[in-house]
């Protein structure tokens, strides 16, 4: 049982009173009702839950023909180290775009990835074909990096997207 004394201190001489019973508080159902909403708040609280984003990943199973895709539908997007990035448009050995450095955020890939997503449909003149954003990360790229890109994706709504392993002539433009 919890209670607060009150006593007094008593002592000194000095004029006689009379003796007053000694105030107790009874903080039993104080502490009944703390754990009662200590309990009732952990029990009904919903953490946050995690939230995910699907990723397509490329088959790795040889007997699985490639899709031909044209070039002018892929915008390829290299995450090298030291916060650096680059992109091309079309293949790497013919590139029909590129390869430039460009920098994260609103003014820098984003940008350039919603100039895409609105002038390929264009181009191909069918409103379905749109762009599709690939992404290639280095070995020495850092995850927040690779995090930061995939944010950018999902902010354009990038309709097709996907991670591919990047190739070594590709890494070779971070070390010039």
């Amino acid at each position: 049982m919890a209670e607060l004394n009150t006593g007094d201190s008593g002592g000194g001489k000095g004029k006689v009173r009379s003796k007053k019973a000694n105030a107790k508080v009874d903080l039993t159902a104080m502490v009944d009702l703390a754990f009662l909403l200590i309990t009732f708040f952990m029990l009904t609280t919903s953490l946050s839950k995690p939230q995910s984003m699907d990723l397509p990943m490329p088959d790795k199973d040889p007997t699985v023909k490639p899709v031909l895709i044209a070039d002018a539908r892929t915008l390829t997007i290299l995450v090298g180290p030291d916060n650096k990035l680059k992109y091309y448009m079309g293949q790497f050995a013919d590139p029909l775009e590129g390869p430039e450095d460009i920098a994260y955020g609103g003014k820098g890939i984003r940008k350039k990835i919603l100039e895409k997503k609105a002038s390929v449909p264009i181009t191909m003149g069918k409103a379905d074909q749109g762009v599709i954003v690939l992404i290639k990360a280095s070995k020495k790229s850092t995850y927040k990096n690779l995090v930061d890109i995939l944010d950018e994706v999902a902010i354009t709504k990038a309709p097709t997207y996907a991670i591919v392993d990047i190739t070594k002539e590709e890494e070779n433009l971070f070390e010039k």
